[in-house]
């Protein structure tokens, strides 16, 4: 398994976060949007700053017809983790103390991608690396878990996926 940032170079290894299922600006499998089983793929990332307590995931559509629409959101991943499996449940709160909040469908957890008519999308997944294990409720928007963690960020990385009719 190979992480890459961006720019496809893994030869300084940072902190990067890699989703399996697809590679980076590519079109994502059906199976993990609104047209297949509309289950998370796995998400992993190396590397992590040393100060990092906890990490918080977001994943959105900044082509959404309306403005940047949220797809998950995903918080009080503590340290130590480094990877996402594959087909969370969609509850609030996850066996292993991981906690979702609301996408913009207003569901917890995962909504893959979905776009309108025959356009194609662009989906940004962040990870963003705390320095505190944030006391956060379940059920929180985007806006919300950000309000809290945005001084705490130590780093952040994303990754980009594509889904769509070409």
């Amino acid at each position: 398994m190979k992480f890459f940032n961006q720019m496809g170079d893994n030869r300084n290894m940072t902190f990067n976060i890699d989703i399996p299922a697809v590679k980076y600006g590519q079109k994502i499998d059906p199976k993990y949007t609104c047209r297949g089983q509309d289950i998370n793929p796995q998400v992993k990332w190396v590397d992590p700053p040393q100060s990092a307590k906890s990490f918080v995931l977001v994943m959105e559509d900044p082509d959404a017809p309306r403005g940047t629409f949220v797809h998950w959101v995903l918080y009080n991943i503590p340290q130590g983790i480094s990877e996402v499996p594959e087909g969370l449940q969609k509850e609030e709160h996850l066996p292993n103390g991981w906690v979702q909040g609301k996408n913009d469908f207003g569901r917890t957890g995962y909504g893959g991608p979905c776009p309108p008519g025959r356009s194609t999308h662009r989906y940004f997944v962040y990870l963003y690396a705390v320095n505190r294990m944030p006391d956060l409720q379940p059920g929180l928007l985007k806006a919300q878990v950000m309000k809290e963690i945005e001084r705490y960020i130590v780093k952040q990385v994303s990754f980009m996926f594509r889904f769509g009719q070409e």
